[in-house]
């Protein structure tokens, strides 16, 4: 009959199960048909009635467990000879037929629990001489003749639960390569003398007799088994007298391991293991046994004992004596060994308990109880590298000062677990002493203080720091670290305050060697630019579940907080579930050395082109649920090019062939099973052929019709940027053009294009025409032009002194091939060229015909003015007859050369 826990835990198990099931039935498909890899045929769970006579010939493992099987006929097996391994556990078979392992010669392991067979005769493994594995578990046995004789070469057999009245399997000596042999659940309660007679000759290590009744032991019984090291007794409820009649019998015996699991052994007395004394029993399992009092020198025959488990019991006090005699015990493990029930006691531990176990090396106290911690609880520890206190219910450890595990002082320990002890405070110097510490684990605990770095004294050598999940906030200060430089691992999960980070300098300055560092699940909203200051070896950073949105986004007053330039070798970066809606261009800047990236749980849509460009080495990518519409390749044809894990699913992507043609064309053309999930990757917008849709079913020969578009496309833009390249050049640069022209064309044809004719009717090559206050422009610009071949007529040099000006400007107008203008505003201004030079050098140019009138402009003059005053506009004269005084004096060297070319040019009209 079941008990009520077990049946409590099978409906655990269905109701398990059919949570689970719809997810199992959407994973995989019901099975159907033999599974047939790698020379292995799996043809389970297929309700088949015989051996399927298809498979391959040349399979070398057969599964036919789990079917209706009622014999294995040899004949069916023919078209297989060599197989080595056979399983037809958990079938009807009711008999072994002894032609088996003729047709199977090479047979090495035959599994056959869980069937119906009854009689084993001697015939029916008579062939069966390869056999190293056999198992019969769960049958109805019933032994005739000699059936194991011919097994030389087994080396395991189990007979476990079938419910054998007799541990003799055999009259003779045989199983000489026996090591394990299985005998539990079987209802004989003696052993006899002769029982293991038939393994007197045999190599046997392993006995299993759990949930054996015994009840009786011969003397001698252990005697032809004297090579066993491993005794397996787990549920066989002996009293406390028969166990003492199986230590002395295994004291002639090489037994090295002995199980006692579930044996209510309620009380442990100096007799119990006194039969042990002469043995070398190493191990010692004693859990589950409700063991309420151990009574002194209960322990003190196993003087070679290095192992001793002593879990889940019901301990109510230690003593000094308790331990007695253990000199070589190097681990004890007393989890949920000292337990406080409803009405007793807290169990107690004496000051000098653990005094005796001078080599102790690990001590496992998870889930107890303890009264109290006193000064001298762990003295004499001398050998302790490992103390597990975690779960433990400990008023003393509520409030660490440097008194609390002073009892440590003399132990060389190097990790302490204190993992939900319900701790509230850490007291300056409370590890002071502990100056071998590399490990120091305070998880799950209510701490709510400020670290200044003085709870950390005296740790140089700690190496990791695990401060996750704790309850209350912590908050930091910029020397809580400054005491553990030597520090490689630091988890501080759901365990800060928000603002925690904001701190100049960093907390984590100090951590040069820091590699390993958890922020996550703190809901960090503000980090300084230079939190990762100095940790130039940090390779793992966890910043999941945290408020880092505002931080990236270029709206942030400030701009983006670049928090990670200081991790140039970091390996493994989370930022999974921070609302992050962009990521600034130089984000990721530097982390060449990226091997994964989790982004997942985030608003993230478009992404900057060059974001990813720096992460050459990542192999891992996680990008899923997050709102992802176009996967572009000038964004992720870097980051794909060399990763082993893509995922990437629950995106609305844009089924369009600008948006998804190239992921599309890339997933088809990757390993898929490193992009798993990537078959439920929808398109979630348009268009309506593939709304809904996984995305593999995006046809990526529809886009194949935009070839001519897009060359059409390219030969268009490069059009139109080659125009507006040019018109950009001329715009700023034509002057250079024109100058260089000017240049060539001079140098062939001269400056002039005037018939030497032309030349001889003129004086001076130019009149000009200025205001009084640019004479200073002229004299600087205009004549240093002058010379052999050019000459200019200015009014203040060259007017003859008692002439009138109105005959000197008439008769010198007529003299001069051109007529310039210098035009400003004061020219417009001027009465005299307002009123009379103007409309004389009008009535030369009408009067001779002549194509004579040259303007060159200091200022910018509206055409409106140069009309009005000048009866001139710009439309009457030809463009290279209209000059502007550049600004740059680059220029300036061009403004003469077209100046020069101008006054050079013939005054006769062409027709």
């Amino acid at each position: 009959m079941c008990s009520p826990r077990s049946l409590h835990f099978t409906w655990i198990i269905i109701v398990c199960y059919f949570l689970t099931w719809p997810h199992h039935c959407l994973a995989s498909h019901k099975k159907t048909s033999c599974n047939v890899q790698d020379g292995r045929a799996d043809c389970s769970h297929l309700s088949l009635s015989a051996i399927p006579p298809n498979l391959p010939g040349n399979i070398s493992s057969l599964d036919m467990s789990h079917n209706r099987l009622v014999g294995i006929p040899p004949a069916s097996l023919n078209p297989y000879p060599g197989l080595l391994h056979l399983d037809v556990s958990y079938n009807s078979v009711t008999k072994l037929d002894e032609h088996l392992c003729q047709t199977l010669p090479l047979l090495q392991t035959l599994n056959t629990q869980h069937n119906e067979v009854h009689l084993l005769k001697e015939e029916d493994l008579s062939h069966c001489t390869s056999l190293t594995w056999l198992n019969m578990a769960s049958n109805r046995l019933k032994l005739h003749g000699e059936p194991f004789s011919a097994l030389k070469n087994l080396k395991s057999l189990d007979v476990s639960m079938n419910k054998m009245v007799s541990a003799k399997l055999s009259s003779r000596p045989q199983l000489p390569k026996l090591v394990s042999l299985n005998l539990a659940l079987n209802d004989f309660t003696t052993l006899k003398k002769d029982d293991f007679y038939f393994l007197e000759n045999s190599a046997l290590q392993v006995l299993d007799l759990s949930s054996v009744p015994l009840k009786t032991l011969e003397p001698g019984c252990l005697k032809p088994i004297s090579g066993l090291r491993t005794l397996i007794m787990d549920g066989s409820n002996m009293g406390a007298q028969v166990l003492s009649k199986l230590c002395s019998e295994l004291s002639e015996t090489s037994i090295d391991a002995l199980s006692l699991r579930k044996n209510n052994l309620v009380t442990l007395t100096n007799s119990t293991f006194a039969g042990l004394q002469k043995g070398n029993l190493t191990f010692l399992d004693l859990s589950h046994n409700s063991m309420g009092k151990i009574l002194e020198g209960s322990f003190q025959w196993l003087t070679r004992l290095q192992t001793l488990i002593l879990a889940d019991n019901n301990i109510k006090h230690l003593t000094k004596a308790t331990f007695q005699g253990l000199k070589s015990l190097t681990k004890l493990t007393l989890t949920k060994a000292l337990a406080k029930g409803r009405t007793s006691a807290t169990p107690i531990i004496d000051d000098f308990s653990f005094q005796p176990l001078s080599t102790l090396e690990s001590l496992m106290l998870q889930q107890t109880a303890i009264r109290e911690i006193t000064a001298q609880t762990f003295t004499g520890l001398t050998s302790l590298k490992e103390l597990d206190m975690s779960w433990c219910s400990c008023i003393s450890l509520r409030d660490i000062t440097n008194k609390t595990l002073l009892s440590l002082a003399g132990s060389p320990l190097r990790k302490l677990n204190l993992t939900a002890t319900a701790m509230t405070n850490i007291n300056p110097g409370s590890f002071s002493f502990l100056t071998n510490l590399t490990n120091l684990l305070l998880d799950l605990n209510y701490l709510q203080q400020t670290l200044t770095g003085k709870e950390f004294e005296g740790l140089g050598q700690i190496q990791e720091i695990h401060m996750t999940y704790n309850h209350w906030k912590i908050q930091l200060s910029s020397t809580s670290f400054i005491n553990v430089p030597n520090l490689r691992v630091l988890t501080l999960g759901k365990s800060l305050n928000s603002n925690a980070l904001n701190l100049d300098p960093s907390p984590f300055q100090p951590l040069s060697n820091l590699t390993y560092l958890d922020l996550s699940n703190n809901n960090i909203a503000n980090i300084r630019q230079d939190m990762l200051e100095g940790l130039e070896n940090l390779k793992v950073l966890k910043l999941q579940h945290n408020n880092l949105a505002r931080l990236w986004k270029h709206a942030n007053p400030g701009g983006p907080v670049m928090f990670l330039k200081g991790a140039a070798k970091l390996m493994t970066l989370w930022l999974d579930n921070n609302g992050l809606d962009e990521i600034p261009e130089e984000a990721l800047k530097g982390l060449s050395n990226l091997r994964e990236l989790s982004l997942s749980n985030n608003l993230l849509n478009s992404l900057k082109d060059s974001v990813f460009d720096d992460l050459k080495s990542l192999r891992v990518l996680r990008l899923q649920k997050n709102l992802i519409t176009t996967v572009k390749p000038e964004v992720f044809s870097t980051p794909m090019s060399n990763l082993s894990l893509l995922v990437m699913d629950k995106n609305p992507f844009d089924c369009t062939c600008e948006s998804i043609l190239w992921f599309v064309t890339w997933l088809n053309n990757t390993n898929m099973t490193s992009v798993p999930d990537s078959a439920t990757s929808i398109c979630a917008t348009l268009p309506l052929t593939y709304f809904n849709h996984s995305i593999l079913m995006f046809d990526t020969l529809s886009c194949k019709d935009m070839t001519p578009f897009q060359a059409l496309y390219i030969l268009s833009s490069t059009a139109v940027l080659m125009l507006m390249v040019s018109a950009l050049f001329v715009r700023f640069h034509g002057w250079r053009i024109q100058f260089y022209w000017n240049i060539l064309v001079s140098r062939t044809l001269g400056f002039s294009d005037a018939s030497v004719g032309e030349g001889r009717e003129f004086q001076y090559d130019a009149y000009i025409i200025h205001a009084e206050r640019d004479s200073r422009w002229v004299e600087r610009v205009m004549v240093p032009l002058e010379n052999e071949k050019c000459r200019f007529y200015l009014e203040d040099r060259d007017a003859v002194p008692g002439v009138s000006m109105i005959e000197s400007i008439m008769e010198n107008m007529r003299r001069s091939r051109k007529i310039l203008f210098v035009v400003t505003e004061s020219l417009l201004r001027d009465p005299w060229c307002r009123r009379f030079k103007a409309h004389h050098a009008l009535h030369q140019v009408i009067e001779a015909s002549r194509d004579s009138v040259v303007l060159v402009f200091l200022q910018n003059v509206h055409d409106y003015k140069l009309s009005r005053t000048l009866f001139l506009r710009r439309g009457m004269l030809r463009p290279c007859r209209i000059l502007e005084w550049p600004e740059d004096k680059d220029r300036v060297l061009a403004f003469h050369q077209k100046l020069l070319i101008a006054l050079g040019m013939t005054n006769r009209f062409k027709e």
